[in-house]
């Protein structure tokens, strides 16, 4: 093999040197791009992302058959429509969703009102899990259980009509995207601006919130229509790969994006809300020593 002439390789030893003192002075000539790495990189977005789904997957997604059981059948077959809609659950694995709520609905009274605290309960640990990352997306400290724990029930009760709500809510109430495309933006939006500055139990004034909310509702549309091209085929092909257990594969990998998007977009809303630009209008103000440098 020839070797490389040492007046080239001395060039391109010059020119990955200059690479290199670019990258590093990237943070320095965009600051918004270096907080945004930081506040990434000090959250463990994937981690979190991954917690949360799990969370949802396995407590979350059972109180809402719980609470379906119990309420009249509109209530049940849009817990159903969804599902198909959200996570893209059709065919046999619809009609087993139908077939479990139908036979419970059977043997409610088995459940018993103990049975749905105590799911009901369990489940909170979704909206603790989202109380951690909105604190450490806020570099705040933990809230006292006593003034955080009713908000976590109210929180899980309000994301689980949310959820049922989204699929109508998507169409337009039936009569189209023109329509359901801004409601989906606006709903989203005032239900993580609202999440924000609940579990974060007032610690934020509510514009600090804002363009976290706002990135929150483009990532639940853009998610929405990404949802229903990629999610159906993804969903059938691994049921007939896996079977049964291919529903819980794609259903919580799907639910991983998901909570990745909504993170990244609560962490990166703080960072924009501390933008110069940004933080007389929304009230935003920097104080060295005091949660991460900022004053809220």
């Amino acid at each position: 093999m020839s070797e490389q002439p040492p007046g080239r390789m001395a060039r391109l030893k010059g020119r990955s040197a200059a690479l290199a003192r670019h990258a590093r002075a990237l943070p320095e000539q965009v600051p918004l791009v270096g907080r945004a790495l930081g506040q990434l990189l000090r959250l463990n977005l994937l981690d979190n992302a991954t917690r949360l789904a799990a969370q949802a997957f396995l407590s979350a997604l059972p109180a809402l058959f719980v609470l379906a059981v119990f309420a009249p059948a509109a209530i049940r077959d849009g817990v159903v429509h969804t599902l198909r809609q959200e996570l893209g659950i059709q065919g046999s694995a619809q009609q087993s969703v139908q077939a479990l709520l139908e036979s419970s609905k059977d043997q409610e009274s088995g459940y018993g009102v103990i049975g749905v605290l105590m799911t009901l309960l369990s489940a909170t640990a979704l909206s603790r899990a989202m109380q951690r990352v909105c604190e450490r997306c806020w570099e705040m400290p933990k809230s006292g259980t006593r003034l955080a724990a009713w908000r976590w029930l109210v929180w899980l009760l309000v994301w689980l009509i949310a959820l049922v709500l989204q699929s109508p809510i998507r169409s337009g109430f039936g009569l189209g995207l023109w329509l359901g495309i801004p409601l989906t933006f606006l709903t989203a939006s005032g239900m993580w601006w609202w999440t924000q500055h609940l579990l974060l139990v007032g610690r934020v004034r509510w514009l600090p919130l804002l363009p976290g909310s706002l990135l929150c509702g483009v990532a639940v549309v853009g998610l929405g229509v990404a949802s229903r091209i990629y999610l159906p085929g993804a969903m059938s092909r691994s049921v007939s790969q896996f079977g049964p257990y291919g529903v819980v594969f794609t259903g919580l990998s799907w639910l991983i994006v998901m909570f990745t998007a909504l993170t990244l977009a609560i962490a990166l809303g703080r960072v924009v809300s501390e933008e110069p630009q940004f933080t007389e209008w929304l009230g935003t103000r920097t104080e060295p020593g005091r949660w991460g440098g900022v004053r809220l």
